[in-house]
């Protein structure tokens, strides 16, 4: 609401007085939320690294089929042409690649616009599956398989790219969950 006095000089309502305010408020959220998604997406590419790192020295080490006894894990060398413990194995790799790449775009999205409206829990636990998925998929795309290296005994061989997904996808729910508890306790006490 603008009015002008007698000395030509406009007054400013108090919802016009407010908008700079909202527009620094703005900017500087804009910009968190940048700095997130950089260090969310840097975090991920991190990992993925680790992940490709592991899996070439297990190449290089464990390539003449030794196995290297930890107690209740070894390091032995596996590949994998299907998807997470080897589902799908028997799917033409093209297919395998392809499904893989569609579903790791989607988790690049979702962890995307999470950053923007979540806690950061939830960021966090989307950037280990994308990590997981993008080290599975680069080590996918040379020879339409995985290397895994982490043998239990009684769980199908796996890797970190792995562990990064199961983690991160039960960081993810519990911070969905979690979540969802906050916004019931808050309706209920608007209620």
């Amino acid at each position: 609401m603008t009015t002008e006095s007698s000395h030509s000089e406009e007054v400013v309502g108090p919802e016009v007085a407010a908008a700079p305010e909202r527009s620094e408020t703005g900017r500087a959220d804009r910009r968190r939320t940048a700095r997130t998604r950089l260090a969310v997406f840097t975090g991920a590419g991190v990992l993925a690294v680790v992940d490709l790192g592991a899996k070439a020295v297990a190449e290089r080490g464990l390539g003449d089929g030794r196995t290297v006894d930890l107690g209740p894990l070894a390091l032995q060398l596996a590949h994998n042409s299907g998807a997470a413990f080897s589902l799908g194995s028997g799917l033409p790799s093209w297919v395998v690649v392809t499904v893989t790449g569609l579903l790791t775009g989607v988790i690049a999205v979702i962890t995307w616009r999470a950053v923007a409206t979540a806690s950061r829990l939830l960021p966090a636990g989307l950037a280990a599956v994308l990590a997981g998925a993008t080290a599975n998929l680069v080590d996918r795309a040379g020879d339409g398989r995985v290397t895994d290296y982490l043998h239990t005994g009684w769980w199908p061989t796996f890797n970190l790219a792995d562990v990064w997904i199961i983690t991160g996808a039960a960081v993810a729910i519990l911070a969905s969950l979690r979540s969802d508890r906050s916004a019931d306790e808050a309706s209920r006490s608007d209620a």
